[in-house]
């Protein structure tokens, strides 16, 4: 079944995210800068949101259940067979760092941004990948939406 327009719609803002928080911290990987970390805060949040929207979505239209959090919605997704338990936990954890970002009872360590920014990306694409909706970083890719200004290529060719 290929992907319905909610799930399209989500993998597009991850890539964006994703493809933003690469350009903000090639700019400056120190983090010295409180405009490129907020940036990055922005943009991982909005990665994060859209990987949990995406998962509920999921979840709610193929009745895999009804998650009591947003992290079981990973855990949901694995029980069904579409994510390797390993992925599934850290995307569960992720829901935790999105929680620190968007509330800001507590700073955010420099030490987790610079993980992120190495290793959690990874993981938002396999994410999406794992639900065929391969999501593409690099900007000499062309866009297989007309009208959108996402990258996204699809199992099913050039067009939907």
């Amino acid at each position: 079944m290929p992907p319905d327009a909610i799930s399209l719609n989500k993998a597009a803002i991850i890539e964006r995210c994703l493809r933003r928080l690469r350009e903000e911290y090639e700019s400056d990987s120190t983090l010295a800068s409180p405009t490129h970390l907020e940036a990055l805060t922005l943009n991982l949040e909005r990665a994060c949101q859209a990987a949990i929207d995406l998962a509920m979505h999921i979840v709610a239209t193929e009745h895999l259940g009804v998650p009591q959090s947003s992290a079981e919605s990973f855990t949901l997704l694995h029980q069904a067979g579409k994510l390797d338990p390993a992925l599934a936990a850290r995307l569960a954890g992720m829901t935790g760092f999105r929680n620190i970002a968007i509330h800001p009872y507590r700073d955010l360590d420099a030490q987790v941004i610079h993980y992120i920014m190495q290793e959690g990306g990874k993981d938002l694409q396999n994410f999406c990948a794992a639900l065929n909706l391969n999501i593409a970083l690099s900007t000499g890719q062309k866009n297989d939406l007309p009208g959108r200004a996402n990258r996204l290529h699809y199992p099913l060719g050039d067009r939907l």
